[in-house]
């Protein structure tokens, strides 16, 4: 069983081509390095009709002539289905608010994820249960315990893309920690590489080289730009660790196999990391526990700031 878990937030603006995550430093353009200095404004509409004088006479005088005109169940259909209509194209647009991600944005993009969505994890704040044969056997945060995180948690959205909507992290965190992240795969360039994330198709990602638990090509980690959250894998005795002490939620489409004849497009480990103006190390930590949960092999990140 795999897991992730989603830390803050991203949407990217770059259309660029899917990098290997198999570069060695420097690493090319392709890696959407520039980008973590975007932002933009993720907004989620309630669902509301608004109607002027003119428009709601009409509406009254059309619901009255089809009451008297119209077979009763006929009409009783058709004021149905013009609803659920109008809710959907509410429910699309949120959908394409969210920004660029996994999803193409698109009907059909929408029409899938709408499918996975009667599968979607209801308790995002439930770990996952590890398998007997998982490997690494046992998670690596229990031996550092995390501080909890302070506040409410922030609210998120959507399921691919998956967004952080509030308490967003400033883009000098999000920065350092590109930093750090960069400066381990130059200390271990055997083990670690950078590219263009394979999951969301765009951003700055971390990838293993020779990775133990494989998803998106080895994918460790990517960073949203937006609002400078994170997607990760995580194993499960590390997803608890987060869970509780506020950190991050699982990703609802991580709800493994129903059955076998329904496959989650991302595996039960991948969480969200939710990021704000608390302290970057306790993310590096869990960046960390990524790195061990994907490639078994335990690093330090080093931030800008302590060297």
């Amino acid at each position: 069983m795999s897991g992730s878990m989603v830390i803050g937030s991203e949407v990217e603006h770059s259309t660029s081509p899917v990098a290997s995550p198999f570069m060695t430093p420097p690493y090319p353009s392709t890696v959407d390095d520039d980008q973590l200095g975007c932002s933009m404004l993720i907004r989620q509409d309630p669902f509301s009709i608004t109607l002027d004088a003119p428009a709601l006479l009409t509406v009254t005088l059309l619901l009255v002539l089809g009451m008297h005109m119209i077979d009763h169940h006929l009409f009783a259909c058709l004021l149905v289905g013009t609803l659920a209509l109008l809710l959907i194209r509410n429910d699309y647009h949120n959908f394409l608010k969210l920004g660029p991600g996994g999803t193409p944005p698109t009907i059909f993009g929408y029409a899938r994820l709408s499918w996975y969505r009667l599968f979607a994890v209801r308790d995002p704040f439930s770990a996952p249960v590890p398998s007997r044969n998982h490997l690494p056997a046992c998670g690596i945060l229990r031996d550092q315990p995390l501080p909890y995180r302070p506040g409410p948690r922030p609210l998120v959205a959507g399921l691919a893309p998956q967004r952080q909507l509030d308490q967003w992290g400033p883009v000098r965190c999000a920065e350092q920690l590109k930093t750090a992240i960069e400066r381990a795969t130059v200390q271990f360039p055997q083990l670690l590489g950078t590219a263009t994330s394979s999951i969301e198709k765009h951003g700055f990602a971390l990838f293993a080289r020779h990775p133990v638990n494989v998803h998106g090509n080895g994918e460790v980690a990517h960073v949203h730009s937006s609002d400078k959250s994170l997607h990760l894998n995580l194993h499960p005795d590390d997803i608890k660790e987060v869970l509780q002490r506020g950190w991050g939620q699982r990703h609802p489409l991580g709800f493994g196999s129903i059955r076998g004849w329904v496959e989650s497009p991302v595996p039960s480990t991948f969480v969200m990391i939710l990021t704000d103006e608390t302290d970057l190390r306790i993310v590096c930590k869990i960046v960390e526990a990524a790195i061990w949960y994907t490639a078994a092999e335990r690093i330090s990140l080093e931030l800008p700031c302590d060297s």
